[in-house]
């Protein structure tokens, strides 16, 4: 089992796209959203565990729970049910795959309105864009 500090936990927390900052996961172990810190040699420790608690707390909250209501979800579930929660972190964090998308899109659009671009390349990126939006992944 790995040791993290709380910085630690909220880098790696912050690297898979959770708006998340230091005080929050303090706030968050405050509140006692996730198990009381462990014992390691002399220091306070996050464990996996906290990882996955954490991560859980940021999936309920994407779907509107309140923080008492997802203390009171989390006080009644196993770890291998919170981690099953902890799994869909990453697919509710849409809000980056979004901004991944629309930076696409927006890279598309400029090429199709740049005035250097021939009416032949134009089209064509019409067209691919044009696929794309449709579901068609091949090219034309």
């Amino acid at each position: 089992m790995d040791f993290y500090t709380a910085q630690e936990i909220t880098d790696i927390l912050i690297k898979e796209g959770a708006d998340i900052n230091l005080r929050t996961v303090r706030y968050y172990t405050q509140l006692e959203l996730v198990p009381p810190l462990e014992l390691h040699g002399n220091k306070r420790v996050y464990t996996d565990n906290h990882l996955h608690y954490f991560r859980a707390v940021l999936t309920l909250s994407k779907t509107g729970e309140s923080l008492a209501s997802i203390q009171e979800t989390l006080s009644d579930l196993s770890i291998d049910e919170i981690k099953g929660i902890a799994e869909q972190f990453s697919f509710l964090n849409s809000e980056r795959i979004v901004q991944q998308q629309l930076h696409m899109v927006n890279e598309d659009i400029y090429i199709t309105i740049n005035k250097h671009l021939s009416a032949e390349v134009r089209k064509k990126v019409i067209d691919s864009v044009t696929n794309v939006l449709k579901g068609n992944n091949h090219e034309s």
